[in-house]
């Protein structure tokens, strides 16, 4: 059965880390087209993608490009176990600090448009979600469709392909051949705005 995020009730603001608007304004210097963002995706937009994940799903969570882990935290609060979460990770700053915060979850530090050859040590049965904050717009698209099949590949059925994107087109197309797509409504409190895609095997 295919589960569907319920209404979403604004959170309470948590104090802001500081450390982590610094890591990524860092980042974004160094490596521009590898972080993708300014400042760590808002709590409403973690929250949002993190309500696509079904927790009583068996099978690993994988998080594609966690930063600092903002969404993490929100998978984590919405019921997944962190000893579920593989956490892959281009930043090698960001490792460090994922695996401080999350220290029973799996970090993999590389390039996530190789997920497969990155999973094939730790993957053990079918996935129970991909959740992506990749900034997939700075990839060609042929790159973006590969990361898509392969992670529902290894997918179990019906399990979600979750992407959020800043942009008023969806970051990959929806109309694949055997792929459903769904969108959320935009999420205006965000900043900047923002809209999370999700893709399943159709």
């Amino acid at each position: 059965m295919i589960m569907r995020p319920q209404p979403l009730r604004i959170p309470a603001r948590k104090p802001l880390r500081l450390d982590d608007e610094v890591h990524f304004i860092r980042s974004l210097f160094e490596r521009p087209l590898a972080t993708g963002a300014v400042t760590p995706s808002g709590r409403i937009l973690a929250r949002t993608m993190a309500r696509y994940v079904e927790p009583e799903l068996p099978g690993p969570v994988v998080e594609l490009g966690p930063g600092t882990g903002p969404v993490t935290e929100a998978l984590v609060e919405h019921g997944i176990d962190p000893a579920r979460l593989i956490l892959v990770e281009f930043n090698p700053r960001f490792c460090v600090l994922l695996r401080a915060r999350f220290p029973t979850a799996t970090v993999l530090q590389g390039d996530a448009y190789r997920l497969r050859e990155m999973l094939a040590g730790v993957l053990r049965q079918p996935l129970a979600a991909v959740v992506s904050g990749l900034p997939l717009f700075t990839k060609p698209l042929r790159m973006r469709l590969r990361l898509l099949r392969e992670s529902l590949s290894m997918l179990r059925p019906a399990a979600p392909f979750v992407q959020f994107t800043y942009a008023v087109v969806p970051p990959i197309p929806k109309a694949l051949s055997g792929v459903h797509a769904e969108a959320s409504e935009r999420i205006w409190m965000n900043l900047p705005p923002a809209r999370v895609w999700v893709y399943r095997k159709g």
